[in-house]
This record gives C-alpha cells, sequence and structure tokens, in this order.
C-alpha cells in the first residue's frame, strides 16, 4: 500500500495537487487494504488519513495499511476540513467521476477557501499495471471460473433451464472459496446466444442450441472473467462455421497480442480475422478490457482506445458473433500481458463441445 501511495505522491506533484480525496470503493481498496463500505482515503505530499465513521474504526485499524486511521464525526466534511487545514492544503483534487453534485458543493462550502480540483482516471492509471500480490488473486479467480466450467458442463441437457446452470456456476464458484459473481452471469441459449448480454433466463435447452456461458467471480476482491459456447446434442453448418470463425480470431489475437500496441491495434487483431469471413456487422463489441478490482476497467483492447498495452495488465480477448434468430458465439480468456506478448490465465477447453 505505501507503494501505491507513493505512485500517488507523484502524481500530485505532477498534476500540482496538494492532496487528493478518494471515495469510489475499489479506489479506496487500492489504496488502503479496506474492504468495508464506508471510509474515504486522504493522500497528501507528506501524509495519509484513511476516515471513517464509528462502525468500521476498529476493522480499519486491523486492515488500512500506510495510513493514519481517523474517525470522523456526524458530518465527516467537518474532519476532512480539520486534516487539509493541519497540512496547509490549498488545492485538493476529487474524483469527478466519483462524486454527486450534492457532494461537491457540500465539500466546497465546508472546505473554502481550498479550491477543489476535478481529476479523471488518476488512481485508475495506477490500478492498470498488476503487481504479484493481485495477479495471484486474479489467478485464483480465473482458476476458479474454470472449475466451474467443468463442473457445469455435466448438467447441459435438452430441458435444463438456462437459470439452473446459471446456479450451478455461481454455487460451485462459492464452494471453491469465491465471495461471489463478478457479475450477473450469463447463460443464453437458442435464438438467446445472439444476445451478448443475455442473462440467464426461464429457457430451457433444446438439441441443436448453441449455449453461451459467460461468468466469473471474485476472490479476495479481485475479478475473473471466462466465455464459452457449447452445442447440445448436435451443431448445423451453419452455427459450426460461426464458431470456427470466432476460434480463429481469438487464437489469432491471442498469438499477435504485444505490449507496445494499442487498444485499437489489439482490436484489429480479432477484428479482422472476423470481416474477412464477413461477419464483421456480427461483431459489435469491442475484443476486451481490463479485469482488477473491477469486473470492467482500463485498458479497454476497443476501436476507439489509444491506450497504451504494458506488461502486468490483465485484460480479456473476447471476440464474438451473434446473428439475430439464428445464435450466437464468444470465446474469452483472461490474460495478462508479459513483455514478450501475453500469457493465458484461464485455460478451459476451447473445442466446440457437443454435449
Amino acid at each position: 500500500m505505501r507503494e501505491r501511495i507513493e505512485r500517488v505522491r507523484k502524481e500530485l506533484e505532477a498534476r500540482q495537487l496538494d492532496a487528493l480525496f478518494v471515495a469510489d470503493p475499489d479506489n479506496r481498496r487500492y489504496l488502503s487494504g479496506f474492504t468495508g463500505t464506508s471510509g474515504y482515503v486522504v493522500v497528501g505530499r507528506e501524509e495519509g488519513v484513511f476516515l471513517t465513521d464509528f462502525r468500521y474504526v476498529e476493522q480499519a485499524q486491523i486492515q488500512v495499511q500506510g495510513l493514519r486511521v481517523v474517525r470522523h464525526g456526524a458530518q465527516m466534511v467537518e474532519t476532512l476540513s480539520e486534516v487539509l487545514k493541519e497540512w496547509g492544503v490549498h488545492v485538493l483534487g476529487f474524483e469527478q467521476e466519483h462524486m454527486t453534485v450534492g457532494t461537491w458543493e457540500r465539500l466546497k462550502t465546508a472546505l473554502d477557501p481550498i479550491r477543489l480540483e476535478g481529476t479523471s482516471g488518476l488512481v485508475e492509471e495506477l490500478r492498470m499495471v498488476k503487481d504479484d500480490h493481485e495477479l495471484a488473486k486474479i489467478r485464483k479467480a480465473a482458476a476458479i471460473a474454470d472449475q466451474a466450467f467443468r463442473t457445469v458442463l455435466d448438467h447441459v441437457r435438452p430441458g435444463v433451464r438456462e437459470l439452473d446452470l446459471a446456479r450451478v456456476l455461481e454455487r460451485t464458484m462459492e464452494d471453491l472459496g469465491a465471495e461471489g459473481p463478478s457479475f450477473e452471469t450469463i447463460v443464453a441459449s437458442g435464438h438467446r446466444s445472439a444476445l451478448p448480454h443475455g442473462v440467464a433466463s426461464q429457457k430451457t435447452l433444446e438439441i441443436g442450441d448453441l449455449v453461451t456461458f459467460d461468468f466469473g467471480c471474485v476472490y479476495e476482491g479481485y475479478c475473473s472473467d471466462l466465455t464459452r459456447t457449447v452445442a447440445v446434442g448436435r451443431v448445423d453448418d451453419r452455427r459450426r462455421r460461426i464458431y470456427e470463425v470466432v476460434l480463429e480470431a481469438q487464437q489469432r489475437a491471442l498469438q499477435d497480442l504485444r505490449p507496445g500496441m494499442t487498444g485499437r491495434e489489439a482490436d484489429a487483431l480479432a477484428r479482422r480475422v472476423i470481416e474477412d469471413a464477413g461477419y464483421g456487422e456480427a461483431f459489435g463489441h469491442s475484443l476486451g478490457h481490463g479485469v482488477g478490482l473491477a469486473i470492467h476497467e482500463n485498458p479497454r483492447l476497443a476501436a476507439q482506445s489509444e491506450e497504451v498495452l504494458r506488461p502486468g495488465m490483465v485484460v480479456t480477448v473476447e471476440p464474438g458473433i451473434y446473428l439475430p434468430g439464428v445464435g450466437g458465439v464468444r470465446i474469452e480468456d483472461d490474460v495478462v500481458m508479459t513483455a514478450e506478448g501475453c500469457t493465458r490465465l484461464t485455460f478451459s477447453p476451447k473445442e466446440l463441445l457437443i454435449l
């Protein structure tokens, strides 16, 4: 935590800020280690505090590292004002994407004459490159997802509801040590597999269906994200073809992904394969996104992204083809960027399974 806070201090100097007020739960946990639901991190040029109320003081004293724990009163802003005056703060940065207008107005009034300066992505930028501690937790979350997929395959058969399969996945992940799902579990079969975010429904599986499973879990705060598509009973030539194209696109991206690429260049690796096969219009989302404390974080592997990939970043690689009325296919792995390319963190089989 101390190393992370020092990196924030370098950003304060570069942005000419005296301190930073952090309220976003993921950023708060990243900088403090606190897992509770109420608290604020305040990082100054030389000092740092963790503000929380009576309910969480004891927890914070156990969990928080590198920051002094301060209990605030009924009005958090009054305690914050005292701390900032003690530090001699003139310019306070705040996370503009994570603050309501109402909170900003209260801070502005209570902290006057301190100037409030909105920041964007300051901590999120630091979070993009994972350290060994973070990677170990993501690897564990990915291994749990892999095991859950192996388990759910035994339950795939005609007549089973998508919801029942989702429950198998979630129950298995929790039994293996997960805190819970990292997002609402997607199980989409038949025509519903053409819905990129078709969360599990009452629909039952039928022979000839493609079934897309998109799921993940949280392990000690860190997320995994895995997608596989299988067939029920049989698969026709049209659906087999789109599976083969998506698989080729994903394998091409995994093979050629390199640090130094922009998100746009990474997205193009898979998109070219799908476009050359004539399905360009059916791949409407980006190739991938960062994964960490949040299930969707930077960097983005997207046609509009100029973010540069660096070793230590964890991203998804998830091309897809979606044909309304026919079905869809998505195949997704979590990978960590290395000095030479990328290394997979998820290892579930990718050949087309007909169950």
